[in-house]
């Protein structure tokens, strides 16, 4: 009789044991679940500068009503996701949209912090010049032309690269004052490396950041490598990222699904 007791005893101990196993793996599947941000690399809204064809960088120039009109259609079409964290750089054209794409959500509202990193790239010498000016010398170089709709930007993303292009600019700009690439990569790192620190402290689930049409494609080559081919990044577009366990994976990239 105590051996059949030792038994049942024994087996209900290990009943207990690999139950309470289960739950702590389930467990640990909920917290590594929970540990995942979302990320919104949000271009700002068209300006007066992308009206025109000049180029912007660390100048700045005001929205259009067209401009207005996509951030909060943006923001409309955003309005129930709860972000934990919102950013942009201290250009204006970044922080109104950044301010009315929240303005429609529904949830609270977190304070917008302005980091550097998320500035454009800086053109030096061909700040307020003419696209053409800046960009036609770079596309003839490589065999390409450059056309209204930008038809071979592709092709000279997958020639020259990212860095190719920045390192490019910097080197014909005539004021010296461009950023190379290595520059633009180092402040945003810093930016990126900012927001999951505040991310894991606030236990975020959404981040938005709103940035611009030269630098979200340097962010995804920085954070995915390879993963930027060359797509447009129109004004107001959604570029998605997921962050897990320290790496980062492309959702969408270019999404105009909110202003279309």
């Amino acid at each position: 009789m105590k051996k059949v007791f030792g038994v049942l005893l024994t087996c209900m101990l290990g009943a207990v044991l690999i139950g309470g196993l289960a739950k702590g793996e389930e467990a640990e599947a909920a917290k590594k679940k929970n540990d995942e941000v979302t990320i919104y690399l949000i271009r700002h809204g068209k300006t007066f500068f992308n009206t025109t064809g000049q180029v912007q960088g660390f100048a700045d120039s005001p929205l259009t009503d067209t401009g207005i009109s996509q951030a909060k259609k943006l923001g409309t079409g955003l309005k129930e996701i709860k972000f934990d964290l919102a950013y942009s750089s201290d250009l204006g054209r970044q922080r109104n949209t950044a301010k009315l794409i929240l303005a429609k959500n529904e949830h609270k509202k977190p304070k917008l912090i302005e980091h550097d990193g998320f500035k454009e790239w800086n053109y030096g010498g061909y700040e307020g010049k003419t696209d053409k000016e800046m960009w036609t010398p770079i596309f003839e170089a490589n065999g390409f032309q450059l056309d209204d709709d930008w038809s071979d930007y592709d092709k000279l993303v997958e020639k020259i690269g990212d860095d190719g292009i920045a390192n490019t600019i910097a080197e014909n700009d005539p004021l010296k004052a461009a950023e190379n690439y290595d520059e633009i990569t180092t402040r945003g790192q810093a930016a990126m490396d900012k927001v999951i620190k505040d991310a894991k402290k606030k236990k975020a689930k959404n981040v938005m950041i709103v940035s611009s049409g030269g630098m979200i494609p340097t962010l995804l080559e920085m954070l995915v490598p390879d993963a930027y081919n060359g797509e447009m990044i129109e004004n107001c577009s959604v570029t998605t990222l997921k962050y897990k366990n320290g790496k980062y994976t492309l959702d969408k990239i270019g999404d105009t699904q909110y202003i279309e």
